[in-house]
């Protein structure tokens, strides 16, 4: 029974997102899975890298997600990289829409996860691509704030 009670929390992370995109705007969305999508993503088999979402009849796509194959799903189990459906408010779609015409913008998730009543999250970010000079600025910061760590630690 205490089993049970103790959730271990998945999160999965698109680490490289933040190193290439400059985030605007985050929003939560639901996302529509099958069984065996949402038994593998429990497992943490999952995977956000290379992933973008984008707008199509005025539904939101993500598109080229990672699902591993459920080891117990046989002939049920789902396709690998399939197109999945997010679920957002009509304003929010409308809002993401209005700023995907403009150049430079896209929709990368961030990150996918299991909330509290049990149902996948993915959040996604209104992102602008970063250039070369503002990476090396944000491995500069990152290296910073490191060092500086390191001195607060050794006093």
């Amino acid at each position: 029974m205490a089993d049970n009670t103790i959730k271990k929390n998945i999160v999965i992370k698109n680490r490289r997102a933040s190193f290439d995109y400059l985030f605007m705007t985050h929003f939560t969305a639901g996302i529509i899975l099958t069984g065996t999508e949402i038994k593998s993503i429990r497992k943490g088999k999952a995977s956000l890298v290379d992933t973008f979402c984008y707008v199509d009849k005025r539904e939101m796509w993500v598109k080229n997600m990672y699902v591993a194959p459920y080891f117990y799903g046989s002939y049920n189990n789902h396709s690998v990289r399939r197109d999945r459906k997010l679920l957002l408010t009509k304003k929010e779609l409308r809002k993401l829409e209005q700023e995907l015409k403009n150049p430079g913008f896209t929709v990368i998730p961030v990150s996918l996860y299991i909330n509290e009543s049990g149902l996948a999250k993915l959040d996604i970010a209104l992102a602008r691509g970063k250039k070369l000079y503002d990476k090396r600025q944000s491995l500069k910061e990152k290296s910073d704030r490191r060092e500086m760590e390191r001195s607060i630690k050794n006093y």
